[in-house]
């Protein structure tokens, strides 16, 4: 049976899946298969595959399931007794024909720049009869150059960097009547023809694909302009490298990649200290450290204290190791944030609670010493074993009392996480809706964004997911809906069962830090 002409499908069309049987050797990445989760089968792309203490393991992705969940999995939880779908192969005819049609654009580009080259040459050339080109003159394509008649910049020699799409004359002697003819009758056409190169090139560069690399150091230089998004989308695609970590009584199953060294990439449980955030592969290294650890709080100061929690603040440039330890931490719970190495620039927030043994970390949140974008957040995190409890929320507000005292104001760092999003949404509209039923701030934008020290953007982006904006007599309006009032009511029927932890902006000891240039970038 002949194959089925594509060629003249609409370039939307999906591509057939190819279904089969497959055995554990025939599986490779990109195949989707069933696979065993929490007692069901669910679809799950196999993503990396490699061999662990023997046997295959497989790193997977469950379909209409977060990142987070992706796992490496054994192949007695892959079922072969069903049909796995493969990986369409890739469509060569179409590349070649649109590298074949974008070749014939390219030659027929220059066929006209060569033209239009030739008939300004000719037009130059004066010596004949009016209005006719003298033949030996001109440097036709294929031929051997002979020496020009005619003066003008394109019979100068060249630099290496310029594009010549004819064949280069050899300088001569040129009288001066002809340089100032050429000059006189070129002007137009050098400057059309340079219009025309810079939208041939522009053209050809959209149509180029996209072979933008970002190595480790082009990543950490663009990082330091453009606060911790990663711009590399090799690092947010990377397989999770950690099985598990032990912190303190609590052990975590990660979620994302992590740099951590290679060698931990085997060890079934990563132990981490809680006070210095040393990793270690063996209990018997973990358990000697632990004796020798001095280090009950973080390397910083203590800048905030109450009955329930205290907050340390400390400098990356002087505590160095320390804030790497816990960039390599969050990575493991952070997808799209990374600070790699390059801690200098930032200051981190920690927030701690505390017992007989010291303070034991239970989030964070970094900020830029000097933002462009005023941003009062670049990292957020709460680590695993503490969500849920509302610790993210006090983060935030932490993270908008210092702004208060600095004066700004502030936004974190887009574009959020989902968890991140659902934590500054709540916080958001919590602290809105408190000021309006409390009739503490007049109803307009600007005013609640000074109380709050919340960007404007925050703001109508909370009261527009609310839908509390209505335009009215050719103004907008905030009006606080039946269901706000009914949520903000159960808010607080809640908050009297569970009660409700805050800051405490009169605890908080603390003054905007001051710093030179040096301080703030990178400097070994």
């Amino acid at each position: 049976m002949a194959p089925r002409d594509t060629s003249n499908e609409p370039a939307g069309t999906p591509d057939p899946v190819i279904k089969g049987f497959a055995t554990l050797p025939e599986l490779r990445i990109g195949v989707k298969v069933f696979a065993e989760k929490d007692g069901e089968k669910r679809k799950a792309e196999i993503l990396s595959i490699q061999t662990r203490r023997g046997k295959p393991t497989f790193y997977v992705h469950y379909e209409e399931f977060n990142k987070r969940l992706d796992e490496w999995i054994s192949a007695e939880r892959i079922d072969l007794s069903r049909e796995v779908e493969w990986p369409a192969p890739e469509k060569v005819e179409k590349k070649k024909s649109t590298a074949s049609k974008q070749q014939s654009k390219a030659d027929s580009k220059s066929t006209k720049n060569v033209k239009r080259q030739r008939s300004k040459a000719e037009r130059e050339v004066s010596t004949g009869a009016p209005g006719t080109p003298d033949s030996a003159s001109v440097n036709v394509p294929g031929k051997a150059p002979r020496p020009s008649k005619a003066g003008g910049k394109e019979n100068r020699e060249r630099s290496g960097s310029e594009i010549v799409n004819v064949t280069a004359p050899e300088t001569g002697t040129t009288p001066s009547s002809s340089v100032a003819a050429g000059k006189a009758g070129g002007a137009e056409d050098e400057e059309m023809l340079d219009v025309v190169d810079v939208a041939d090139a522009a053209a050809a560069a959209k149509a180029a694909p996209s072979t933008e690399h970002y190595s480790r150091e082009d990543e950490i230089e663009k990082l330091r302009t453009s606060g911790s998004m990663t711009q590399n989308q090799t690092e947010i695609s990377r397989v999770r490298n950690l099985e598990r970590i032990q912190m303190g009584g609590h052990e975590i199953e990660p979620w994302y990649f992590s740099p951590y060294p290679a060698e931990f990439a085997d060890a079934e449980l990563v132990y981490v200290c809680e006070f210095c955030l040393g990793y270690f592969g063996e209990e018997r290294q973990f358990v000697r450290h632990r004796a020798k650890c001095t280090l009950l709080h973080p390397p910083g100061n203590e800048i905030y204290r109450d009955d329930y929690v205290s907050f340390f603040e400390i400098d990356g440039r002087r505590q160095r190791t320390w804030c790497r330890n816990l960039c390599l931490l969050s990575k493991l719970f952070l997808d799209h944030k990374t600070l790699y190495y390059d801690v200098d620039p930032f200051l981190f927030y920690c927030m701690c609670t505390r017992d007989e043994h010291g303070c034991h970390l239970v989030g964070y949140f970094s900020k830029e010493k000097e933002s462009a974008e005023g941003y009062n957040v670049a990292c957020i995190l709460t680590l695993p074993q503490y969500q849920r409890k509302g610790f993210g929320k006090l983060l935030i507000a932490f993270s908008y009392e210092l702004s208060k005292r600095e004066g700004k104001l502030g936004s974190p760092e887009k574009p959020l996480s989902d968890l991140g999003l659902l934590g500054y949404r709540a916080y958001w509209q919590e602290t809105i809706v408190d000021i309006l039923m409390d009739g503490r701030a007049e109803a307009n934008v600007e005013e609640l964004g000074a109380m709050t020290s919340m960007t404007t953007n925050d703001v109508l982006h909370t009261l527009q997911n609310l839908n509390m904006l209505r335009y009215s007599k050719n103004q907008h309006v905030i009006v606080l809906t039946d269901a706000v009032v009914k949520q903000h009511e159960r808010q607080k029927e809640k908050e009297k069962i569970k009660g409700k932890r805050a800051i405490d902006s009169e605890k908080l000891i603390w003054k905007p830090p001051v710093f030179t240039a040096s301080s703030r970038t990178w400097n070994w």
